[in-house]
Protein backbone atom coordinates (compact mmCIF):
# COMPACT_ATOMS: atom_id res chain seq x y z
CA UNK A 1 0.00 0.00 0.00
CA UNK A 2 1.18 3.52 -0.79
CA UNK A 3 0.11 6.58 1.19
CA UNK A 4 1.03 10.11 0.15
CA UNK A 5 0.22 13.71 0.77
CA UNK A 6 -1.07 15.99 -1.96
CA UNK A 7 1.89 16.99 -4.17
CA UNK A 8 0.41 20.51 -4.35
CA UNK A 9 1.16 20.91 -0.62
CA UNK A 10 4.89 20.33 -0.99
CA UNK A 11 7.43 23.05 -1.78
CA UNK A 12 10.17 21.18 -3.58
CA UNK A 13 12.53 24.14 -3.42
CA UNK A 14 13.63 22.49 -0.14
CA UNK A 15 15.55 19.95 -2.21
CA UNK A 16 18.11 22.62 -3.13
CA UNK A 17 20.19 21.52 -0.16
CA UNK A 18 21.09 18.38 -2.15
CA UNK A 19 22.73 20.38 -4.97
CA UNK A 20 26.11 21.91 -4.09
CA UNK A 21 26.27 24.05 -7.24
CA UNK A 22 23.06 25.83 -6.23
CA UNK A 23 24.81 27.11 -3.10
CA UNK A 24 27.82 28.66 -4.86
CA UNK A 25 27.64 32.41 -5.27
CA UNK A 26 28.95 34.26 -8.32
CA UNK A 27 29.77 37.95 -7.88
CA UNK A 28 27.93 37.91 -4.57
CA UNK A 29 24.74 36.39 -6.03
CA UNK A 30 23.36 32.90 -6.31
CA UNK A 31 22.93 32.00 -10.01
CA UNK A 32 19.43 31.19 -11.20
CA UNK A 33 19.93 27.98 -13.19
CA UNK A 34 17.12 28.19 -15.74
CA UNK A 35 19.22 26.57 -18.47
CA UNK A 36 18.11 23.07 -17.47
CA UNK A 37 16.75 21.85 -20.84
CA UNK A 38 20.36 21.60 -22.00
CA UNK A 39 21.55 19.93 -18.81
CA UNK A 40 20.66 19.97 -15.13
CA UNK A 41 22.79 20.37 -12.03
CA UNK A 42 23.62 17.21 -10.07
CA UNK A 43 22.96 16.32 -6.43
CA UNK A 44 25.67 15.35 -3.96
CA UNK A 45 24.60 11.69 -4.34
CA UNK A 46 25.91 11.70 -7.92
CA UNK A 47 29.19 13.38 -7.01
CA UNK A 48 29.78 10.92 -4.17
CA UNK A 49 28.92 7.89 -6.30
CA UNK A 50 31.33 8.87 -9.07
CA UNK A 51 34.09 9.64 -6.56
CA UNK A 52 33.55 6.29 -4.84
CA UNK A 53 33.73 4.48 -8.19
CA UNK A 54 37.20 5.85 -8.88
CA UNK A 55 38.33 4.90 -5.37
CA UNK A 56 36.91 1.37 -5.21
CA UNK A 57 35.91 0.02 -8.62
CA UNK A 58 37.95 1.73 -11.34
CA UNK A 59 38.44 -1.16 -13.75
CA UNK A 60 37.05 -2.58 -16.95
CA UNK A 61 34.39 -5.29 -16.91
CA UNK A 62 34.78 -9.03 -16.80
CA UNK A 63 37.97 -9.51 -14.80
CA UNK A 64 38.58 -11.96 -11.98
CA UNK A 65 39.97 -9.36 -9.59
CA UNK A 66 38.09 -7.35 -6.96
CA UNK A 67 37.81 -3.93 -8.63
CA UNK A 68 36.67 -5.44 -11.94
CA UNK A 69 34.03 -7.51 -10.17
CA UNK A 70 32.87 -4.38 -8.36
CA UNK A 71 32.71 -2.44 -11.63
CA UNK A 72 30.74 -5.21 -13.33
CA UNK A 73 28.27 -5.43 -10.44
CA UNK A 74 27.82 -1.67 -10.42
CA UNK A 75 27.21 -1.59 -14.18
CA UNK A 76 24.56 -4.30 -13.88
CA UNK A 77 22.93 -2.43 -11.00
CA UNK A 78 22.76 0.74 -13.10
CA UNK A 79 20.92 -1.17 -15.85
CA UNK A 80 18.46 -2.49 -13.27
CA UNK A 81 17.93 0.98 -11.80
CA UNK A 82 17.11 2.46 -15.20
CA UNK A 83 14.80 -0.46 -15.94
CA UNK A 84 12.84 0.57 -12.85
CA UNK A 85 12.87 4.23 -13.79
CA UNK A 86 11.59 3.53 -17.31
CA UNK A 87 9.14 0.84 -16.23
CA UNK A 88 10.43 -2.38 -17.72
CA UNK A 89 10.92 -5.67 -15.87
CA UNK A 90 13.97 -6.74 -17.89
CA UNK A 91 17.25 -4.86 -17.29
CA UNK A 92 18.59 -6.38 -20.52
CA UNK A 93 16.26 -4.03 -22.38
CA UNK A 94 18.39 -1.09 -21.18
CA UNK A 95 21.34 0.01 -23.34
CA UNK A 96 23.89 2.64 -22.28
CA UNK A 97 25.77 4.94 -24.63
CA UNK A 98 27.43 8.31 -24.95
CA UNK A 99 24.20 10.30 -25.32
CA UNK A 100 20.79 10.07 -26.96
CA UNK A 101 21.99 11.31 -30.35
CA UNK A 102 24.86 8.82 -30.58
CA UNK A 103 22.58 5.95 -29.52
CA UNK A 104 19.97 7.00 -32.08
CA UNK A 105 22.53 7.10 -34.89
CA UNK A 106 23.60 3.57 -33.87
CA UNK A 107 20.02 2.31 -33.75
CA UNK A 108 18.98 4.00 -37.00
CA UNK A 109 21.95 2.36 -38.70
CA UNK A 110 21.03 -1.06 -37.28
CA UNK A 111 17.36 -0.62 -38.20
CA UNK A 112 18.44 0.66 -41.61
CA UNK A 113 20.00 -2.74 -42.30
CA UNK A 114 16.49 -4.20 -42.27
CA UNK A 115 15.01 -1.63 -44.68
CA UNK A 116 14.86 -1.51 -48.47
CA UNK A 117 14.88 1.44 -50.89
CA UNK A 118 11.43 3.03 -50.89
CA UNK A 119 10.66 2.13 -47.28
CA UNK A 120 9.54 5.12 -45.24
CA UNK A 121 10.37 6.73 -41.89
CA UNK A 122 8.18 9.39 -40.29
CA UNK A 123 9.70 12.21 -38.22
CA UNK A 124 8.09 15.43 -36.95
CA UNK A 125 8.62 19.16 -37.13
CA UNK A 126 8.47 19.27 -33.32
CA UNK A 127 11.55 17.12 -32.74
CA UNK A 128 15.10 17.86 -31.66
CA UNK A 129 17.40 17.10 -34.59
CA UNK A 130 18.82 14.17 -32.62
CA UNK A 131 15.62 12.33 -33.54
CA UNK A 132 15.59 13.62 -37.12
CA UNK A 133 19.13 13.61 -38.54
CA UNK A 134 19.84 9.92 -37.74
CA UNK A 135 16.78 8.92 -39.76
CA UNK A 136 17.53 11.37 -42.57
CA UNK A 137 20.95 9.72 -42.83
CA UNK A 138 19.12 6.66 -44.20
CA UNK A 139 18.12 8.66 -47.29
CA UNK A 140 21.58 7.72 -48.61
CA UNK A 141 20.29 4.15 -49.05
CA UNK A 142 17.00 5.15 -50.65
CA UNK A 143 14.82 5.42 -47.53
CA UNK A 144 12.07 8.05 -47.78
CA UNK A 145 11.68 10.38 -44.78
CA UNK A 146 8.27 11.99 -44.31
CA UNK A 147 7.58 14.82 -41.84
CA UNK A 148 4.48 15.41 -39.72
CA UNK A 149 3.56 19.05 -39.19
CA UNK A 150 2.51 21.10 -36.13
CA UNK A 151 -0.33 23.40 -35.17
CA UNK A 152 1.54 26.69 -35.48
CA UNK A 153 -0.70 28.62 -33.10
CA UNK A 154 0.33 26.57 -30.05
CA UNK A 155 3.29 24.56 -31.36
CA UNK A 156 1.67 21.18 -30.72
CA UNK A 157 2.01 18.13 -32.93
CA UNK A 158 -0.73 17.84 -35.53
CA UNK A 159 -1.89 14.26 -34.98
CA UNK A 160 -3.97 14.34 -38.18
CA UNK A 161 -0.87 15.32 -40.11
CA UNK A 162 1.03 12.48 -38.42
CA UNK A 163 -1.66 9.95 -39.37
CA UNK A 164 -1.69 11.27 -42.93
CA UNK A 165 2.01 10.43 -43.34
CA UNK A 166 1.41 6.73 -42.72
CA UNK A 167 1.44 4.55 -45.83
CA UNK A 168 1.87 0.81 -46.44
CA UNK A 169 5.61 1.52 -46.71
CA UNK A 170 5.92 3.08 -43.23
CA UNK A 171 8.56 1.21 -41.25
CA UNK A 172 9.53 3.62 -38.42
CA UNK A 173 7.78 6.45 -36.58
CA UNK A 174 10.26 8.64 -34.64
CA UNK A 175 8.50 11.13 -32.37
CA UNK A 176 9.39 13.21 -29.32
CA UNK A 177 7.71 12.81 -25.93
CA UNK A 178 7.81 16.59 -25.53
CA UNK A 179 9.46 19.45 -27.36
CA UNK A 180 12.85 20.51 -26.04
CA UNK A 181 12.17 24.04 -27.34
CA UNK A 182 8.55 24.92 -26.59
CA UNK A 183 7.63 22.26 -24.00
CA UNK A 184 4.62 20.78 -25.84
CA UNK A 185 3.74 17.24 -24.78
CA UNK A 186 2.86 14.59 -27.35
CA UNK A 187 0.34 11.79 -26.84
CA UNK A 188 3.00 9.12 -27.26
CA UNK A 189 0.59 6.29 -26.42
CA UNK A 190 -1.52 7.29 -29.41
CA UNK A 191 1.60 7.56 -31.58
CA UNK A 192 2.78 4.09 -30.61
CA UNK A 193 -0.70 2.68 -31.25
CA UNK A 194 -0.61 4.20 -34.75
CA UNK A 195 2.81 2.67 -35.35
CA UNK A 196 1.76 -0.76 -34.14
CA UNK A 197 -1.33 -0.74 -36.33
CA UNK A 198 0.85 0.19 -39.30
CA UNK A 199 3.35 -2.56 -38.50
CA UNK A 200 6.02 0.06 -37.88
CA UNK A 201 8.66 0.56 -35.19
CA UNK A 202 7.94 3.32 -32.66
CA UNK A 203 10.96 5.32 -31.48
CA UNK A 204 10.32 7.87 -28.70
CA UNK A 205 12.72 10.66 -27.72
CA UNK A 206 12.10 11.24 -23.99
CA UNK A 207 15.21 13.34 -23.36
CA UNK A 208 13.31 16.51 -22.52
CA UNK A 209 10.50 14.77 -20.66
CA UNK A 210 12.46 12.51 -18.29
CA UNK A 211 13.18 15.24 -15.71
CA UNK A 212 9.54 16.33 -15.58
CA UNK A 213 7.42 13.24 -15.00
CA UNK A 214 7.27 9.45 -14.66
CA UNK A 215 7.79 7.15 -17.65
CA UNK A 216 6.40 3.66 -18.21
CA UNK A 217 7.49 2.12 -21.49
CA UNK A 218 4.94 -0.64 -21.01
CA UNK A 219 2.11 1.88 -20.67
CA UNK A 220 3.38 3.91 -23.63
CA UNK A 221 3.70 0.75 -25.72
CA UNK A 222 6.85 1.87 -27.54
CA UNK A 223 9.47 -0.29 -29.23
CA UNK A 224 12.29 2.08 -28.31
CA UNK A 225 12.64 5.05 -25.96
CA UNK A 226 15.76 7.15 -25.42
CA UNK A 227 16.83 9.70 -22.82
CA UNK A 228 20.02 11.25 -21.42
CA UNK A 229 20.75 11.28 -17.70
CA UNK A 230 22.42 14.70 -17.69
CA UNK A 231 18.95 16.08 -18.43
CA UNK A 232 17.56 14.53 -15.22
CA UNK A 233 20.21 15.35 -12.59
CA UNK A 234 22.78 12.74 -13.61
CA UNK A 235 26.07 12.36 -15.47
CA UNK A 236 26.64 12.69 -19.21
CA UNK A 237 25.24 9.39 -20.47
CA UNK A 238 22.61 8.21 -22.92
CA UNK A 239 20.07 5.51 -22.07
CA UNK A 240 17.99 3.50 -24.53
CA UNK A 241 15.10 1.17 -23.78
CA UNK A 242 14.51 -1.39 -26.50
CA UNK A 243 11.83 -4.05 -26.50
CA UNK A 244 13.67 -7.37 -26.17
CA UNK A 245 12.21 -8.79 -29.36
CA UNK A 246 13.38 -5.74 -31.30
CA UNK A 247 16.87 -5.79 -29.81
CA UNK A 248 17.23 -9.50 -30.55
CA UNK A 249 16.28 -9.19 -34.20
CA UNK A 250 18.65 -6.30 -34.98
CA UNK A 251 22.24 -6.88 -36.03
CA UNK A 252 24.53 -4.47 -34.21
CA UNK A 253 27.63 -2.77 -35.56
CA UNK A 254 30.22 -4.04 -33.11
CA UNK A 255 33.66 -5.54 -32.64
CA UNK A 256 33.81 -9.33 -33.00
CA UNK A 257 34.65 -10.26 -29.38
CA UNK A 258 31.74 -8.22 -28.02
CA UNK A 259 28.56 -9.88 -26.78
CA UNK A 260 26.11 -11.13 -29.38
CA UNK A 261 23.13 -10.43 -27.13
CA UNK A 262 21.59 -7.25 -25.75
CA UNK A 263 22.50 -5.00 -24.17
CA UNK A 264 26.18 -5.77 -24.70
CA UNK A 265 26.05 -6.00 -28.47
CA UNK A 266 24.93 -2.37 -28.67
CA UNK A 267 27.22 -1.02 -25.93
CA UNK A 268 30.16 -0.31 -28.18
CA UNK A 269 33.64 -0.18 -26.69
CA UNK A 270 34.53 0.71 -23.12
CA UNK A 271 31.72 2.76 -21.68
CA UNK A 272 31.42 5.42 -18.99
CA UNK A 273 31.43 3.20 -15.91
CA UNK A 274 31.89 6.13 -13.55
CA UNK A 275 28.83 7.64 -15.23
CA UNK A 276 26.90 4.46 -14.49
CA UNK A 277 27.89 4.88 -10.84
CA UNK A 278 26.64 8.45 -11.00
CA UNK A 279 23.41 7.24 -12.55
CA UNK A 280 22.84 5.04 -9.51
CA UNK A 281 23.38 8.16 -7.41
CA UNK A 282 20.71 9.95 -9.45
CA UNK A 283 18.21 7.18 -8.82
CA UNK A 284 19.05 7.17 -5.11
CA UNK A 285 18.45 10.92 -5.01
CA UNK A 286 15.05 10.57 -6.71
CA UNK A 287 14.09 7.74 -4.36
CA UNK A 288 14.98 9.98 -1.44
CA UNK A 289 12.91 12.75 -2.94
CA UNK A 290 9.88 10.50 -2.58
CA UNK A 291 10.56 10.37 1.16
CA UNK A 292 11.18 14.12 1.36
CA UNK A 293 8.09 15.07 -0.61
CA UNK A 294 5.46 12.54 0.41
CA UNK A 295 4.40 10.32 3.28
CA UNK A 296 5.34 6.94 1.89
CA UNK A 297 4.46 3.49 3.21
CA UNK A 298 5.29 0.41 1.15
CA UNK A 299 4.44 -3.07 2.35
CA UNK A 300 6.55 -6.10 1.58
CA UNK A 301 3.92 -7.12 -0.97
CA UNK A 302 4.66 -4.08 -3.16
CA UNK A 303 5.90 -5.53 -6.49
CA UNK A 304 8.74 -3.03 -6.93
CA UNK A 305 9.50 -0.60 -4.13
CA UNK A 306 12.05 1.46 -6.06
CA UNK A 307 9.78 1.82 -9.07
CA UNK A 308 6.92 2.99 -6.85
CA UNK A 309 9.17 5.53 -5.13
CA UNK A 310 10.45 6.89 -8.42
CA UNK A 311 6.94 7.27 -9.78
CA UNK A 312 5.78 9.10 -6.65
CA UNK A 313 8.79 11.40 -6.70
CA UNK A 314 8.30 12.33 -10.36
CA UNK A 315 4.54 12.79 -9.96
CA UNK A 316 5.26 15.25 -7.15
CA UNK A 317 7.89 16.99 -9.28
CA UNK A 318 5.32 17.26 -12.07
CA UNK A 319 2.73 18.95 -9.82
CA UNK A 320 5.22 21.47 -8.45
CA UNK A 321 6.60 22.28 -11.89
CA UNK A 322 3.14 22.99 -13.26
CA UNK A 323 2.88 25.74 -10.67
CA UNK A 324 6.30 27.09 -11.67
CA UNK A 325 5.33 26.98 -15.33
CA UNK A 326 2.06 28.80 -14.71
CA UNK A 327 3.88 31.61 -12.86
CA UNK A 328 6.47 31.89 -15.64
CA UNK A 329 3.95 31.97 -18.50
CA UNK A 330 1.53 34.35 -16.81
CA UNK A 331 4.39 36.71 -15.96
CA UNK A 332 5.86 36.73 -19.46
CA UNK A 333 2.49 37.34 -21.09
CA UNK A 334 2.05 40.74 -19.42
CA UNK A 335 5.47 42.06 -20.48
CA UNK A 336 5.11 44.36 -23.51
CA UNK A 337 6.55 42.88 -26.72
CA UNK A 338 6.90 39.30 -25.43
CA UNK A 339 5.54 36.42 -27.50
CA UNK A 340 5.52 32.90 -26.08
CA UNK A 341 5.80 30.12 -28.65
CA UNK A 342 3.72 27.24 -27.39
CA UNK A 343 0.78 26.53 -25.09
CA UNK A 344 -0.18 29.51 -22.90
CA UNK A 345 -3.74 28.58 -21.86
CA UNK A 346 -3.72 27.99 -18.07
CA UNK A 347 -6.36 25.28 -18.53
CA UNK A 348 -3.90 23.31 -20.69
CA UNK A 349 -0.83 23.65 -18.51
CA UNK A 350 -0.85 19.87 -18.05
CA UNK A 351 -0.21 19.47 -21.79
CA UNK A 352 3.24 20.96 -21.52
CA UNK A 353 6.38 20.95 -19.38
CA UNK A 354 7.73 24.27 -18.02
CA UNK A 355 10.30 24.60 -20.83
CA UNK A 356 9.24 27.95 -22.31
CA UNK A 357 10.38 29.68 -25.52
CA UNK A 358 9.77 33.37 -26.09
CA UNK A 359 10.85 36.29 -28.25
CA UNK A 360 10.89 39.98 -27.36
CA UNK A 361 10.12 42.48 -30.09
CA UNK A 362 13.12 44.57 -31.04
CA UNK A 363 15.65 42.37 -29.23
CA UNK A 364 17.81 39.54 -30.57
CA UNK A 365 17.50 36.34 -28.46
CA UNK A 366 21.26 36.17 -27.92
CA UNK A 367 21.33 39.74 -26.62
CA UNK A 368 18.57 38.92 -24.13
CA UNK A 369 20.40 35.80 -22.94
CA UNK A 370 23.61 37.81 -22.59
CA UNK A 371 21.92 40.54 -20.54
CA UNK A 372 20.28 37.95 -18.30
CA UNK A 373 23.64 36.24 -17.86
CA UNK A 374 25.05 39.54 -16.58
CA UNK A 375 22.41 39.27 -13.83
CA UNK A 376 23.46 35.65 -13.11
CA UNK A 377 20.26 34.34 -14.69
CA UNK A 378 21.14 31.44 -16.96
CA UNK A 379 19.03 30.74 -20.06
CA UNK A 380 19.62 29.59 -23.62
CA UNK A 381 18.94 31.19 -26.96
CA UNK A 382 18.87 30.08 -30.61
CA UNK A 383 17.25 26.97 -32.07
CA UNK A 384 18.56 24.62 -29.35
CA UNK A 385 18.82 21.92 -32.06
CA UNK A 386 15.08 22.04 -32.74
CA UNK A 387 15.98 23.26 -36.21
CA UNK A 388 12.88 21.99 -38.01
CA UNK A 389 10.68 23.88 -35.56
CA UNK A 390 12.45 27.24 -35.72
CA UNK A 391 12.47 26.99 -39.52
CA UNK A 392 8.75 26.16 -39.54
CA UNK A 393 7.99 29.14 -37.27
CA UNK A 394 10.11 31.50 -39.38
CA UNK A 395 12.46 32.19 -36.47
CA UNK A 396 15.73 30.75 -37.69
CA UNK A 397 16.91 33.85 -39.54
CA UNK A 398 16.12 36.13 -36.59
CA UNK A 399 18.09 34.12 -34.04
CA UNK A 400 15.53 31.64 -32.78
CA UNK A 401 14.09 32.10 -29.29
CA UNK A 402 15.04 32.62 -25.67
CA UNK A 403 14.51 29.33 -23.84
CA UNK A 404 13.80 29.19 -20.10
CA UNK A 405 13.58 25.77 -18.45
CA UNK A 406 12.90 25.51 -14.72
CA UNK A 407 12.99 22.14 -12.97
CA UNK A 408 11.99 21.10 -9.48
CA UNK A 409 14.98 22.70 -7.72
CA UNK A 410 14.06 26.14 -9.07
CA UNK A 411 11.99 28.51 -6.93
CA UNK A 412 9.20 30.99 -7.48
CA UNK A 413 11.64 33.69 -6.40
CA UNK A 414 13.93 32.76 -9.30
CA UNK A 415 11.01 32.93 -11.72
CA UNK A 416 10.12 36.39 -10.40
CA UNK A 417 13.76 37.46 -10.72
CA UNK A 418 13.78 36.42 -14.36
CA UNK A 419 10.49 38.19 -15.07
CA UNK A 420 11.74 41.42 -13.53
CA UNK A 421 14.91 41.25 -15.62
CA UNK A 422 13.03 40.60 -18.87
CA UNK A 423 10.63 43.44 -18.09
CA UNK A 424 13.57 45.78 -17.50
CA UNK A 425 14.95 44.87 -20.94
CA UNK A 426 11.54 45.35 -22.55
CA UNK A 427 10.87 48.84 -21.21
CA UNK A 428 14.27 50.33 -22.07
Amino acid sequence: MILKTSPESVDLSLVRRHFPSLQREADGRLPAFLDNPAGTQVPQDVIDAMRDYFLTANANLGGAFRSSRASTSLFDSAHAAMADMLGTDDFREIVFGQNMTTLTFAMSRAIGRTLRPGDEVIVTTLDHDGNVAPWRALEEQGIVVRTADIHQEDCTLDMESLAAQITPKTRVMAVTHCSNLVGSLVDVRAVCKMAAEAGAISYIDAVQYAAHGPISVKTIGCDFLVCSSYKFFGPHMGILYGKSSRLEELRAYKVRPADDVAPGKFETGTLNFEGAAGLLGTVRYLEGLAHDAVILVLTDSAPNVRRARLRLALETVQAYEQRLGRRLIEGLLVIPGVKIWGITDPARIDRRVPTVAFTLEGHHPWDIAERLAAEEIYVWSGNNYALSLTERLGLEESGGVVRVGPVHYNTFEEIDRLLAAVEAIAVK
